[in-house]
């Protein structure tokens, strides 16, 4: 029987506290490669993507990342399984994905070059922002406002919800928060980008999309990979616990994006969008 890795795996380790030595029992953050295919109308195949990522909500992980990197849009995808093709062996199946798609594979010159991702830098070799221009549109302003007292509530919420982090501390939360400050959704993974691909292709999955009324909270620092994502999603605003790169900030303000950074305590720095923010 093929066995299917769950988000943690237990280990034995030796565990030094002063000049004493003990076993005991270690929680990790479950790392496996996980393999996207997508699957034409007319039995075409191609591998589009190879990422390092928790398992678990493997099927939001490929529809969010398809997604994202604007290869399937709404109502692209007719089904998505584990690979059974003969070439994949029985104990890597659950680490491969088919994407059944309605059409055709998207002929775009990224696909001859895979994309080979990982859990620490996201995709390799992403277009710039003036590619971005080409398939996502500025984030409409709308009516969303903010006080500072629901930014301060969102780290302690979003951490309170990281069941995985809790047993690991090895793993990265991204939040998907309504204007109101409930938490709609929240996915882990050991990459921060893959746990916002999740979340994606959960509201892809059901339909969402775009999220114009919500709010992402991330773990950890804000990249270009993680706001490309929450562009292509729709969603207005995105606060992190740390800091985000310049090129994520670069893309906020081209296309009208609110980022906050340092979200910590009663404190954080507002890096674009601060309209959205209604201080009295």
């Amino acid at each position: 029987m093929t066995t299917r890795l769950g988000p943690t795996s237990r280990i034995r380790i030796t565990e030094l506290s002063g000049s004493t030595a003990r076993q005991r029992r270690d929680d990790l953050a479950t790392e496996e490669p996980l393999e996207i295919r997508l699957t034409a109308a007319d039995g075409t195949r191609k591998t589009v993507a190879i990422t390092m990522r928790t398992p678990g909500h493997d099927f939001e992980l490929a529809a969010g990342f398809l997604h994202g990197e604007g290869l399937v849009g709404p109502g692209g995808i007719a089904a998505i399984a584990y690979c059974v093709d003969e070439d994949v062996p029985p104990e890597a199946r659950y680490n491969t994905v088919t994407v059944r798609l309605h059409g055709p594979i998207p002929d775009l010159p990224a696909l001859d070059r895979h994309f080979l991702t990982s859990s620490a830098c996201g995709v390799c070799g992403s277009a710039g922002l003036e590619v971005l221009h080409d398939r996502c549109e500025p984030v409409p302003r709308g009516p969303l406002k903010l006080t500072p007292e629901f930014l301060y509530a969102l780290p302690d919420r979003l951490r309170k919800a990281q069941g995985g982090f809790g047993k690991t501390g090895g793993l990265h939360a991204a939040g998907l928060f309504s204007a109101a400050g409930e938490l709609v959704a929240l996915r882990e993974d050991v990459g921060r980008h893959n746990a916002v691909d999740k979340l994606a292709g959960w509201a892809a999955l059901s339909e969402r999309l775009p999220l114009a009324e919500h709010v992402l909270m991330v773990s950890g620092r804000t990249s270009y990979e993680i706001m490309q994502k929450a562009l292509a999603a729709g969603i207005p605003v995105v606060c992190a616990v740390s800091a985000p790169s310049s090129l994520a900030v670069d893309l906020a303000r081209e296309f009208g994006m609110t980022l906050v950074g340092f979200l910590r305590g009663e404190r954080c720095n507002i890096y674009a969008g601060a309209e959205r923010i209604v201080v009295e």
